[in-house]
């Protein structure tokens, strides 16, 4: 076979001159190499064009030797030809993109296409001293180290209005035209350069208004409230005033001698009637916490309650806890369902509001903090008791917990609390006995070894329901942030089973996405057909590989959708994965600088397509 049997990876002239340089430096090592004949009858070009190929290679080679490391910078500031040479190509772009670069000189900002810019032509003058380069094309050295630096680059923040008007068709048009060549991708820059230079008077609203209604723009929103909470209202099923009590705890802040201490208030709250029944002010929101607040509300009323609503820290669910109520019957709070708790943590939301900043002098801070924070609370909880609720028919939450209640209602309402708490105890046990022995036992090694509270195996069991890879990437995350020091200060058993929750997510949006991309690729559907043709003609393009690398990844990060975004990260491996092994490695790093330089690409999805690309590089399976 010649080389030009096959499509070649080279031209002919090149492949002959390295044949022939390898059979010179072959000869001299006495190794078996083929005839100069036999190359150029291979290769098919003139034996003549093949020697000049060859000796410029020869002269070539000493040149591509170098120690380990970096290419020294050159000393000292750039010399003036090179310094007009990229302040000219700077301006080029700067003229050919208007918007690219804006704000004052305190405070610019640059768009993505900017920063691509930059970075192809730090490529191609890597041998310049960074200092200087910065210094030649006017950009802070600090800036340009950070685009530098993928994943530290901070995002930049787009500008967005909203209004009404109804201009001019002439005028529309030539907005849009300007549009269509603004590279910019901030509201306002915009709206300057078109009442500047376009001689347009629009105001931003109006701008956006109309590059809305013609489909040029979408401001992005802020993600949608909740249902309505008016429609939540009514849904805790409450029965008389001693039923039912709701507890939980909160952070009061006292200063004292100007040292600020963190006191726990824990309320006891009647759900019926909204009376604060129960509080005390402790060192944490702990066992001893629940305990002194619930002996307070019984002492308080004369009697405890049916049942007592507690959230799921483990610290509420405790044989302490258990011991001092008795015949209460102990609910948990349905998870992620705040109003669960709304009559203690509007109380909450209401202290906060109307108890002043602490701060006080004292020889013994911690006892003063302590009792200050108690009698303010006191004192609010009856003020509150004894006022008047225009939501209650004018009663005080001291008259409505003093209604009374007959014997059968006490029964019924008893009756129906004890059946929640076994329809919850019979889901838990349920749950039990479908869990993997070995992941327990994984669990409960990792509880003890981080001294995890969880004395019902609440937290153990929900975790143990999701697959063994999210759970072990869970307990090294957490022990990795706490072995780092980044770990919050109270975070327990609750704050392992979200990391859990969350790794199974991305877990499952993982598998689920490449078996659409697989099951798409081999349908040949009308979505990816147009993606495999645009990959086929980058491919086909002669031109080098930085350019191709580039191409593959404008195109990923301009994805509109999650597929295409993977499809073009895929296609972006497989052409590193093309590349000698060395080589992989610094294309790996500038495709990685040239991703997190689309700044109008969130800061997270920036992060995963690297982890993507890195993943189908360098698979660990």
């Amino acid at each position: 076979m010649d080389i030009h049997a096959r499509e070649p990876a080279v031209a002919p002239q090149a492949a002959a001159g390295v044949l022939l340089v390898a059979r010179t430096l072959g000869a001299e090592l006495d190794l078996d190499m083929p005839r100069v004949g036999a190359i150029i009858e291979a290769s098919g070009v003139s034996r003549s064009r093949a020697y000049e190929v060859r000796d410029a290679l020869l002269a070539l080679l000493p040149s591509l030797i170098r120690p380990p490391g970096r290419p020294a910078a050159e000393a000292g500031p750039a010399s003036p030809e090179r310094v007009h040479e990229l302040r000219g190509a700077v301006l080029r772009f700067v003229l050919d993109h208007p918007g690219c670069v804006h704000g004052g000189a305190e405070r610019r900002r640059y768009t993505d296409s900017f920063r691509r810019f930059v970075l192809e032509l730090r490529e191609r003058h890597a041998e310049l001293a960074l200092p200087a380069f910065a210094e030649a094309i006017e950009l802070p050295l600090g800036t340009l180290e950070d685009w530098l630096r993928p994943g530290r680059m901070p995002p930049d923040s787009d500008e967005r209005s909203a209004g009404t008007s109804d201009p001019a068709v002439p005028k529309v048009e030539a907005l849009l035209d300007a549009w269509r060549c603004w590279s910019g991708h901030a509201l306002a820059p915009f709206g300057r350069h078109v009442r500047q230079h376009l001689r347009l008077d629009f105001s931003d609203a109006m701008i956006a208004q109309l590059l809305f209604e013609h489909g040029a723009r979408t401001p992005k929103r802020r993600r949608g409230r909740t249902p309505d909470e008016e429609a939540l209202r009514g849904a805790f099923e409450t029965f008389f005033a001693g039923a039912q009590w709701v507890g939980d705890g909160t952070e009061v802040e006292v200063r004292v001698d100007g040292q600020l201490h963190r006191i726990n208030l824990e309320l006891m709250v009647d759900a019926h009637s909204g009376a604060f029944v129960g509080l005390d002010v402790t060192d944490a929101e702990d066992s001893d916490a629940v305990v002194s607040a619930f002996e307070d509300g019984a002492s308080t009323t004369g009697a405890p309650p049916l049942a007592l609503l507690l959230d799921n820290k483990p610290c509420n669910h405790t044989d302490e806890v258990d011991a001092v109520l008795g015949d209460t019957l102990r609910i948990r709070a349905t998870e992620f369902r705040p109003q669960n708790k709304a009559h203690v943590e509007g109380a909450f939301g209401l202290f906060q509001q109307r108890v002043p900043e602490l701060s006080l002098d004292s020889t013994e801070p911690r006892d003063l903090a302590k009792q200050v924070a108690l009698l303010i609370a006191i004192t609010f909880a009856r003020a509150m008791n004894h006022r008047p609720r225009r939501d209650r028919g004018g009663k005080s939450r001291v008259e409505l917990y003093d209604e009374p209640v007959t014997e059968q209602e006490r029964a019924e309402a008893k009756a129906r609390l004890q059946a929640r708490l076994d329809k919850q105890e019979r889901a838990r046990q349920s749950r039990a006995a479908r869990l993997d022995p070995l992941v327990r036992a994984l669990l409960d090694r990792a509880f003890d070894r981080r001294d995890l509270d969880d004395p019902e195996r609440h937290f153990r069991d929900a975790m143990a329901l999701h697959p063994l890879d999210a759970i072990v990437e869970a307990v090294a995350i957490f022990r990795g942030k706490r072995d780092a020091g980044t770990l919050p200060q109270r975070a327990d058993a609750r704050y392992l089973l979200g990391i859990v929750q969350n790794l199974v997510h991305v877990h499952e949006a993982d598998a689920i996405t490449e078996a659409l991309l697989e099951e798409r690729l081999a349908a040949h559907d009308r979505l990816l057909a147009p993606l495999r043709l645009r990959r086929d003609e980058i491919d086909s393009n002669p031109r080098d590989l930085s350019q191709r690398l580039r191409a593959l990844i404008d195109e990923a990060m301009g994805a509109t959708r999650i597929i295409e975004r993977h499809f073009w990260i895929h296609a972006l491996a497989q052409l590193i994965a093309r590349q000698p092994d060395l080589q992989q490695h610094e294309l790996f790093r500038s495709a990685a600088r040239r991703i997190h330089a689309t700044f109008r690409v969130p800061r997270h999805e920036r992060a995963a397509a690297e982890r993507r690309l890195a993943r189908h590089l360098w698979p660990l399976w």
